[in-house]
C-alpha cells in the first residue's frame, strides 16, 4: 500500500460530515488570518512609540493608485501604515502616548481574542467530522466482521481481530485530526505569515528559508522507521488480546492444568514486547518536538544576526518592523512544530488504517449472487450430489452421495474425523464445497441468498452458544415474540422448569456464554431456541452431547416431537438420539461405507454393528 493511500479510502467517510469540514476549512482560515494580524498590529504602534526617526504624520493619508502588481502592494502597505501613524500621532497628541498604548493593547486583544473565538470553533466542527468517521468506520468493521466466513477467523486470532476494531480505529481517529491540522489549519497560519513576512522583508525572507528545507529534511529523518514501529506495536497489542482473550475463555482449563505458569509466561513475554515497541515508538515521537524546536530557534538566531545587521549597519528596515518581523518568525515555528508531530500521527494512522482496511477490502467468497433466490419454503427434497471438500489439503469429505427427502430424519454417524459435522458446515453454506453440488427443492444452494437459505433452518450445535443477556432473550434471539411463545418453546425443550427455579425466572441474566447454567441448561436454552424459530429444517450437531441421562431422556423426547412432519440432519453418537431415524448414514474418512435403518445396519453386522457395541457413534 503506498503511502499515506488510507486517506483516499476514509474519503468516503467524511463525505456524510463534509459540511463539518467545510466550517472547519473556513474557522481556520479566520484563526490563521487574526494569527497573522495580531502581530501586524505592533508594528505601526512600535514605530511611533520607540523609533524617533519616524516622521509623525498629522494629515489624513490618500490612496494613491499605481500600476503593477508589486507597486499596489507597496501602496497599500504605505498607505496602512501611514494610516495607523496618523491615528497615533492625533491621539497622542490629543489624549497622550499612554491612550495610544491602551489602543494598541486593546487591538492586539481583540486580534487574539477573534483568533481563539475561530480556533475554538475549528476544534468543535471537526469534532463532529472525527467522531461521526470513528462510528461509521467501526460500524463497517464490525458488519464486515459478522459478514465474513466462518473460515477467515480460523486462521486469524479473536484479540487481533478486537485490536483492529478497538485500537487501531482510535489510532485512525487522532490520525484523522492530525490529516486536518497538516492540510489546513498550519499551512495556512504559516502562508499567511510568510505573506505578512515578505511584505516586510522580501531580502530577510528569502535569507530565513534558504533554512527551512535544511530543517525539514533534519525533522524527516526522524520520521522514517514510525511506520515500521507503528506496525509493531499494533500487531503486539493484538497479540497479547488474542493471549487474554483464551486465558478467560479457558481459564478452568488452565488452572485445572497447573498452566498458569505457562500462560503467564506467554503474556509476560507479548507485554515485554509490546513495550519494548512502544518504548521505541515513543522515543521517536518525543524526539520530534525538542528536534522542530530546536531547527526553528536557529532559524531565528540566524534571523536575529542577519536582520539585526539590516537594521544597526544597513539601516534598510526600522526597528519596529524587525521587531514586528521577528514576532511573525517566531510565530512559524509552532505551526511548524504541529505538521511535525501531525506527520508523525499520519504515519502511525497509515500502519493502522492497513490493518483496519485488510479487513474492510477481505474478498468474502461467500456472497450472494446477483439476482440470488430468496427462498419462501422447503417443499421436496436436500441433495448433496458427488460432494468434496478439504478445509486446508487433505480432503474431509469425498465424492459424497446423499438424498434427504423431506419429512425425514437422516442421522449421520461415524468415529470422529470422519466429516459429520462439516456436512452440517456446507448445508447451512458456513463453507462452500470444493466439488460438486448442494441442492434444495432442486436449486443449488449457492443460488440463495445466504438469509433465506438460513432462514429454513434451526441449527444447535454441540457446544451451546449463549449470550450475555436474559435467559428469555437468548432464546427469542431478537425475534419479536410473546413471553407465552418463549414459554411454550422452553417447555418442549424441558428447559421451563429450571428456569421458573433462576432468582429472575425468564428474566434472569446468565452471565457470559451462560456461565451461570450447567452444560445441560445450556443446551436445553439452545434447543428452546430452534423450536422457536420454527423452521422446515433442523440441523442438530451433537445436540444433546452435554445432557446428563435424566436430561437427554426429557430433552430427546422433546426432539422427536420438534422433528416430526420436519427434515432433519443429525448428527449425534448416542444410540437413542439416532435410532429411530429414517435413514441412518454411516462414514469414515469422508466416505459413505454403510446405510440403511437401525435394525438393517445391526443385521448387517459390519460397521455401524461394531459401533454401536462400541458405543462409539461419534
Amino acid at each position: 500500500m503506498k503511502k499515506n493511500s488510507y486517506l483516499k479510502k476514509l474519503i468516503p467517510y467524511a463525505i456524510p460530515y463534509k459540511k463539518y469540514a467545510y466550517l472547519n476549512i473556513i474557522s481556520n482560515v479566520f484563526y490563521a488570518l487574526f494569527g497573522t494580524i495580531s502581530f501586524l498590529t505592533l508594528i505601526p504602534m512600535l514605530n511611533i512609540m520607540f523609533d524617533t526617526s519616524t516622521v509623525k504624520i498629522t494629515k489624513m493619508p490618500t490612496l494613491k493608485k499605481y500600476d503593477g502588481i508589486v507597486e499596489h502592494f507597496d501602496m497599500l502597505k504605505e498607505y496602512y501604515g501611514n494610516l495607523a501613524n496618523y491615528y497615533a500621532t492625533t491621539n497622542s497628541a490629543q489624549f497622550g502616548e499612554m491612550s495610544t498604548l491602551s489602543y494598541m493593547v486593546i487591538a492586539i486583544m481583540i486580534t487574539f481574542l477573534f483568533k481563539n473565538i475561530f480556533g475554538y470553533l475549528a476544534m468543535y466542527f471537526i469534532t463532529f467530522l472525527r467522531n461521526g468517521v470513528l462510528k461509521d468506520l467501526r460500524n463497517d468493521v464490525y458488519n464486515k466482521t459478522i459478514d465474513l466466513p466462518i473460515s477467515y477467523f480460523s486462521e486469524r486470532k479473536k484479540g487481533d481481530i478486537m485490536a483492529r476494531i478497538l485500537g487501531d480505529i482510535n489510532v485512525i481517529q487522532t490520525s484523522f485530526l492530525s490529516v486536518l491540522e497538516l492540510l489546513v489549519r498550519e499551512p495556512l497560519t504559516i502562508l499567511f505569515t510568510i505573506i505578512a513576512m515578505f511584505a516586510i522583508s522580501f531580502k530577510l525572507t528569502v535569507f530565513v528559508f534558504v533554512f527551512i528545507p535544511i530543517s525539514g529534511y533534519l525533522i524527516s529523518l526522524v520520521g522514517k522507521t514510525l511506520k515500521k514501529h507503528s506496525t509493531k506495536v499494533q500487531s503486539e497489542q493484538g497479540k497479547f488480546l488474542s493471549i487474554l482473550e483464551e486465558t478467560l475463555s479457558g481459564l478452568k482449563i488452565i488452572k485445572g492444568f497447573n498452566a498458569e505458569k505457562l500462560f503467564n509466561t506467554k503474556f509476560n513475554e507479548s507485554t515485554n514486547n509490546f513495550n519494548n515497541y512502544s518504548n521505541s515508538l515513543s522515543h521517536r515521537q518525543n524526539l520530534a518536538s525538542p528536534t522542530s524546536e530546536f531547527l526553528g530557534i536557529a532559524v531565528i538566531t540566524a534571523l536575529l544576526w542577519y536582520g539585526g545587521q539590516m537594521v544597526l549597519v544597513d539601516k534598510v528596515l526600522n526597528a519596529g518592523a524587525f521587531i514586528g518581523y521577528m514576532g511573525l518568525a517566531y510565530n512559524i515555528l509552532t505551526p511548524a512544530k504541529q505538521i511535525s508531530r501531525a506527520s508523525y500521527s499520519v504515519k502511525r494512522g497509515d500502519a493502522a488504517a492497513q490493518r483496519v482496511i485488510e479487513i474492510l477490502e477481505t474478498p468474502n467468497p461467500l456472497q450472494d449472487k446477483e439476482n440470488a433466490i430468496i427462498k419462501q419454503g422447503f417443499d421436496n427434497e436436500i441433495k448433496f450430489e458427488n460432494i468434496s471438500f478439504k478445509y486446508e489439503d487433505e480432503y474431509v469429505l469425498k465424492d459424497f452421495y446423499l438424498r434427504v427427502p423431506k419429512g425425514k430424519t437422516i442421522a449421520l454417524v461415524g468415529q470422529s474425523g470422519s466429516g459429520k459435522s462439516t456436512i452440517a458446515n456446507l448445508v447451512t453454506r458456513f463453507y462452500d464445497v470444493n466439488k460438486g453440488k448442494i441442492t434444495i427443492d432442486g436449486i443449488d444452494i449457492k443460488e440463495l441468498t445466504k438469509h433465506s437459505l438460513r432462514e429454513q433452518m434451526g441449527l444447535v450445535t454441540q457446544d451451546a452458544i449463549l449470550f450475555h443477556d436474559t435467559i428469555a432473550n437468548n432464546i427469542s434471539f431478537g425475534k419479536d415474540v410473546s413471553e407465552e411463545e418463549i414459554i411454550k418453546a422452553a417447555k418442549i425443550a424441558n428447559a421451563h422448569e429450571f428456569i421458573m427455579e433462576q432468582p429472575n425466572g425468564y428474566q434472569t441474566s446468565i452471565g457470559d456464554s451462560g456461565n451461570k447454567l450447567s452444560g445441560g441448561q445450556k443446551q436445553r436454552i439452545s434447543i428452546a431456541r430452534a423450536v422457536l424459530k420454527n423452521p422446515p429444517i433442523m440441523i442438530l450437531d451433537e445436540a444433546t452431547s452435554a445432557l446428563d441421562t435424566e436430561s437427554e431422556k426429557a430433552v430427546q423426547d422433546a426432539l422427536e416431537k420438534l422433528m416430526q412432519n420436519r427434515t432433519s440432519i443429525v448428527i449425534a453418537h448416542r444410540l437413542s438420539t439416532i435410532q429411530n431415524a429414517d435413514l441412518i448414514v454411516v462414514m469414515k474418512k469422508g466416505e459413505i461405507v454403510e446405510q440403511g435403518t437401525h435394525q438393517e445396519l445391526i443385521n448387517n453386522k459390519d460397521t455401524y454393528f461394531n459401533l454401536v457395541n462400541m458405543q462409539s457413534l461419534g
